[in-house]
């Protein structure tokens, strides 16, 4: 799944804005996630090192996975340094967190409907493989109980 994290500063209130967004459909990005922090303590955390910084940015609503975090710390560096930069956009596709994988991609000629054939049963012979035994419920006159058998 491809993400977006976009960091936003406010100097003026001391806010910093991350915004989490991920891409629903290929081609359309959904915001997901919105959280705010204190710009002073993420760019003093952002100093200390990663863990400092994963320590303020990880919360109960916003907890991105070590991989992910890492990126987020390592990619924004700069952005805490420079105090004029007013915005970044990290991208993020969970593909990297299994390195030498390769990404499945459906080739654009293959027939869907070739794929699924049947392979010649028709579907009420199917159901009479898997069931050949007759399932009628069989009663006796004896029988008092509220349940059936």
């Amino acid at each position: 799944m491809k993400q977006k994290i976009r960091f936003e500063k406010n100097t003026k209130e001391g806010i910093l804005t991350i915004l989490e967004s991920s891409e629903v459909d290929p081609g359309v990005v959904m915001l997901l996630h919105e959280e705010e922090y204190s710009l002073e303590e993420l760019t003093q955390a952002s100093k200390e090192g990663v863990d400092a910084f994963l320590g303020l940015l990880r919360r109960r609503s916003f907890f991105p996975a070590r991989d992910m975090a890492v990126k987020l710390f390592e990619g924004s560096v700069d952005f805490f340094k420079d105090g004029a930069a007013e915005k970044l956009v990290i991208e993020y596709n969970d593909i990297e967190a299994f390195p030498g994988e390769e990404a499945f991609v459906l080739e654009d000629d293959v027939e869907l409907d070739a794929l699924l054939e049947e392979d010649g049963d028709t579907k009420e012979d199917e159901m009479k493989e898997i069931d050949s035994e007759d399932d009628t419920p069989q009663f006796t006159p004896e029988d008092t109980s509220e349940h059936e058998n």
